[in-house]
């Protein structure tokens, strides 16, 4: 049986859940309490888990009572394991199962499976296929939380994470980003090599099912990570230390009404986070520091605060490339996305001189469940990208017809600060009064800002009238 064969038979057993109203994303997160369990057993690392609560004991159990007593296992798992990463997977347990028959038949047939043809280092791989299939789970709305896996390789082989460096995720969701990091150094270097100098892994993660599947993915792809629970725009990052690389995909959308208190060191808070997420991430670069992050359209041209932030990026940081991604890659309706690419290159940095633009998204195919993103979609890209992952090889404008182009800070400056270059046009021209989504989109964007926004003023005189 092929891995993907053995991804679709757990998958499959999904749909014993269904008539219960669970989600696919729900049920990847159930999987971790089992899979973890049975893939102790195969791998050799069931030391980790106290007898009597292991993978035999589940499966053995009658099917009376056996609910309950999964359930004391949970808990008691995330309670009593001395191993800090198993009992974190095991913390705030709760179970979408409400029937022992249906538990019971998942476990059947999770046993079921010919486990010895994975082989013990592929549970990583099965577990993040897994992962990619909760994504297309549109009903859940997690497909708007997961990176598409072909952009992710792309970004890490750009800006080629290395051995002993520190890398950061500050939205980590399912461990993407970390992950892919470390099978890139993995396959550049010797076994030896990465056990004498391992890089380190740092991660927030602020939903609690979210994390409890990040710290599955790492622990089966055995990564040296800390993955925090919590806010990374809070002081639950306090953990958190200078980066050599961070790579990140904050959550789309602004504040939704958290009253938390961004950190002190974020000089321009916003309602909008995304923009409370690139200040963390250019100001939590060491000074030789690298970084990707992806953001919608707004990120590039709001004013107000956005227009300072930009300003100061491009001061603190080398802007050298944008990838103008194409629509249709997240499942959130009518987003258009960008990446960032930036670097701080060392102490006596210019800041940003010239920024390159790719446009990814004009004259594009439409990307979608019927026809998926690929990693060879962006081979052009990485070309004009160059072998530097700080952004200084040798580059070509490829002119008004060409989806490559650079504009230099005096562009830039006369443009207003507005970062949202567009030159080329469809061929088939397509009147953004026509694309309901994005106007829908748009609206909606507009108008939550305007609410925030409008709640923050309520909040402030609320406070100066109280005192």
């Amino acid at each position: 049986m092929k891995q993907e064969k053995i991804v679709q038979k757990i998958w499959s057993l999904c749909n014993i859940l269904r008539g219960d109203g669970i989600t696919y994303y729900q049920y990847v997160s159930e999987l971790s309490y089992l899979l973890f369990l049975k893939i102790a057993q195969e791998n050799g690392s069931e030391k980790l888990i106290p007898e009597g609560y292991r993978w035999v004991d589940l499966e053995s159990h009658a099917e009376v009572g056996l609910l309950g007593f999964y359930q004391e296992m949970l808990t008691h798992l995330g309670a009593n394991v001395e191993n800090e990463v198993v009992k974190a997977i095991y913390s705030f347990p709760t179970t979408v199962f409400s029937h022992s028959e249906n538990l019971k038949a998942v476990i059947n047939g999770i046993s079921e499976i010919e486990w010895h043809q994975v082989g013990k280092d592929g549970f990583g791989d099965l577990y993040s296929g897994l992962i990619d299939k909760s994504a297309q789970d549109t009903r859940s709305g997690a497909g708007q939380y997961f990176t598409p896996r072909p952009l992710v390789e792309t970004i890490v082989k750009l800006v080629q994470p290395k051995l002993g460096e520190l890398i950061q995720d500050p939205a980590t969701g399912s461990g993407g980003f970390l992950v892919s990091a470390d099978e890139y150094i993995r396959k550049n270097c010797t076994d030896r090599e990465y056990k004498f100098n391992p890089p380190k892994y740092f991660g927030v993660e602020i939903e609690k099912n979210t994390r409890r599947i990040c710290l599955m993915n790492t622990f089966l792809h055995e990564l040296d990570a800390n993955i925090i629970y919590g806010d990374a725009l809070t002081e639950d990052a306090k953990e958190l230390e200078a980066a050599d690389v961070i790579l990140a995909n904050p959550p789309f959308g602004n504040k939704a009404g958290s009253k938390r208190a961004v950190r002190e060191d974020i000089p321009f808070p916003n309602t909008n986070k995304q923009f409370a997420f690139l200040q963390h991430i250019y100001l939590g670069l060491k000074s030789d520091g690298r970084a990707a992050v992806i953001l919608p359209d707004n990120i590039l041209f709001e004013e107000g605060v956005g227009s300072v932030v930009r300003n100061e990026l491009m001061e603190k940081c080398n802007l050298h490339t944008i990838l103008r991604l194409p629509t249709g890659i997240f499942y959130a309706a009518g987003v258009k996305t960008n990446v960032l690419f930036f670097s701080k290159n060392g102490i006596k940095s210019k800041g940003t001189e010239n920024v390159w633009v790719y446009d990814m998204r004009s004259n594009m195919p439409k990307y979608g469940k019927m026809s998926p993103l690929r990693v060879n979609d962006f081979n052009d890209f990485i070309s004009c990208f160059g072998k530097d992952p700080y952004g200084l090889s040798q580059r070509e404008d490829l002119g008004e017809k060409g989806r490559f182009r650079c504009f230099t800070k005096e562009d830039i400056v006369k443009r207003g600060g507005n970062l949202n270059i567009t030159w080329l046009l469809d061929d088939e021209y397509e009147d953004e009064a026509t694309d309901l989504d994005s106007i829908a989109a748009s609206i909606i964007e507009h108008l939550n800002s305007a609410l925030l926004e409008m709640e923050a003023v309520a909040d402030e005189f609320v406070g100066i009238k109280n005192d």
